[in-house]
């Protein structure tokens, strides 16, 4: 019997105003065919305190539209307060995505998923963070399909980043202060005004990076359509959505479908390639080529 892939909905990465993040989690609890939901603050801890308010209320939401809540912490933790806060998170009983190796530690052993911020290239280091209590590791997006396969055979824990921005690197400096001339201390949450991530592009004006507060990401979307048979054939479970202001929705229903047979690759591209992107669809990573490359056509 072949494998049903689930689909994870990463969580929002981008500073997205209180109402735009509440309503999105409303449409996703009521009719987004996804079976697990990232919550949480994993790029910056000043933008937690807009969404702490309503949290529990988006939290229960989900849970009534049958979907299981996982609530991810901070790619970069940097003070003592940002360290007690996921402390606290791990000691009051919530299911966690760790995204950094402090949160591991932190963790002690305790049942956990791992997100795609925590560098996992090898057989060997995924085999550690199973021991260390991981259940659920989403690979990070950077990863060739080959690698993929060898990662995932003989477990069930291997989820792989299918849509969304790739997350590449994150840094102590913000990037999107700097560039509206703000300071990292003073940053009047400028990164509100890029709900995408703010297009970088090289000298000659072609755009290839994104950037949003501290975090980097590709310009293009990744779209793993043509590649979710093999995924499943190499044993990965599931399949992770990453948040962009398109409707989420119809992405999740694309990959629902997919998943399930009942749309081919060809017409999950096409289906995809009409919404509000912020950037062309690649499968770069994936096919073992630069990041950078589109999917191919047909």
């Amino acid at each position: 019997m072949t494998q049903r892939l689930s689909l994870t909905l990463g969580s929002v990465l981008f500073n997205w105003p209180v109402k735009q993040w509440v309503d999105f989690y409303a449409r996703i609890a009521d009719e987004a065919p996804v079976d697990r939901v990232c919550l949480g603050e994993v790029v910056c801890s000043k933008r937690k305190p807009f969404v702490d308010d309503v949290t529990l209320e988006v939290v229960d939401r989900l849970e009534r539209g049958g979907k299981e809540v996982v609530y991810s912490t901070l790619a970069l933790p940097t003070g003592k307060r940002e360290i007690r806060d996921i402390g606290d998170m791990i000691q009051a009983g919530y299911q966690i995505e760790a995204n950094d190796i402090a949160t591991v530690h932190l963790l002690n052993g305790k049942a956990h998923s791992v997100g795609p911020f925590i560098n996992i290239y090898n057989e060997d280091t995924l085999a550690l963070h199973l021991k260390l209590g991981a259940t659920r590791i989403c690979l990070p997006p950077e990863l060739p399909l080959e690698s993929i396969r060898t990662m995932a055979q003989g477990n069930a824990a291997v989820e792989v980043f299918a849509f969304g921005r790739p997350p590449l690197a994150l840094s102590a400096r913000c990037y999107s202060a700097r560039a509206k001339g703000t300071a990292k201390d003073a940053c009047q949450f400028v990164c509100d005004r890029d709900r995408d991530g703010m297009n970088v592009e090289t000298l000659d004006g072609v755009p290839f990076l994104a950037v949003n507060g501290t975090q980097t990401l590709g310009f293009v979307v990744t779209a793993v359509v043509r590649h979710v048979e093999a995924l499943r054939d190499a044993g990965v479970v599931s399949l992770r959505l990453s948040p962009q202001t398109c409707d989420m929705v119809r992405v999740a229903r694309i990959f629902r479908d997919l998943a399930d047979g009942s749309t081919t690759p060809q017409e999950a591209s096409e289906s995809l390639s009409v919404l509000h992107l912020p950037g062309p669809l690649s499968d770069g990573f994936l096919r073992g080529v630069p990041g950078c490359s589109v999917t191919e056509v047909d």
